[in-house]
């Protein structure tokens, strides 16, 4: 029906609280867009935030999917919307199933900065050098312009003092590598955990089991 949700859907899911900042201007409200490259393929998500809520809207073979967070006490939505089969199907996200998901993320610190700058996405960059919890080094660009609001409620950059703009990351198996394209600070309305009518509620196993088990 669907594209992998576990290789494309459950890799992403944690995009908009997998970022923690600390800098100059705040933003409340808005939309981020990123250039997402994972399993051979690019792709730009869009993540709107009001508040403590994001809201990610994707396209996933014939379905619409949008995934929402609440970055403040970590519950979440997710929607998948598939016209061509006339199906609408709801997962809530608990609590404990983001700290599940947050576990299996890589511990990163020995943030340091190297000196080298570029502009990505519109906004002053400087090169990071940093390590994982197994000895491996790796190397992000991150900003000081922004400190985007919605998203510094967690994340595994935590200790990084900056925005990250251009990273790669390894979620649920999926090696992704991420580019910040562009921050609009247009208002983005309301945005709820509420499930919208007419959408059934699945548990995601069950969601899993519609596509041969996520594979």
């Amino acid at each position: 029906m669907f594209k992998s949700i576990k290789t494309g859907i459950v890799a992403l899911i944690l995009v908009s609280t997998a970022i923690i900042a600390h800098a100059q201007k705040k933003i409340a409200e808005g939309t981020l867009v990123f250039a997402v490259t994972a399993n051979g393929s690019t792709t730009d998500i869009k993540t709107k935030f009001n508040g403590s809520l994001t809201k990610i809207e994707i396209e996933n073979g014939p379905a619409l999917v949008n995934i929402i967070s609440n970055t403040a006490d970590k519950t979440g939505l997710l929607l998948i919307d598939v016209p061509v089969a006339q199906k609408q199907f709801a997962v809530k996200v608990s609590k404990a199933e983001t700290e599940a998901q947050e576990a299996l993320l890589p511990k990163y610190s020995d943030y340091k900065a190297t000196g080298e700058k570029q502009v990505i996405g519109g906004f002053n960059a400087e090169k990071y050098t940093y390590k994982d919890d197994k000895g491996g080094a790796h190397e992000l660009w991150a900003t000081k312009d922004v400190d985007i609001t919605a998203v510094t409620n967690g994340g595994f950059f935590k200790g990084l003092g900056a925005f990250p703009v251009k990273y790669s990351a390894v979620i649920n198996g999926v090696n992704s590598d991420l580019v910040l394209k562009s921050l609009s600070e247009a208002k983005v309305g309301a945005i709820t955990t509420e499930i919208p009518a007419g959408y059934e509620v699945v548990t995601m196993e069950e969601l899993k089991a519609m596509q041969g088990g996520g594979e």
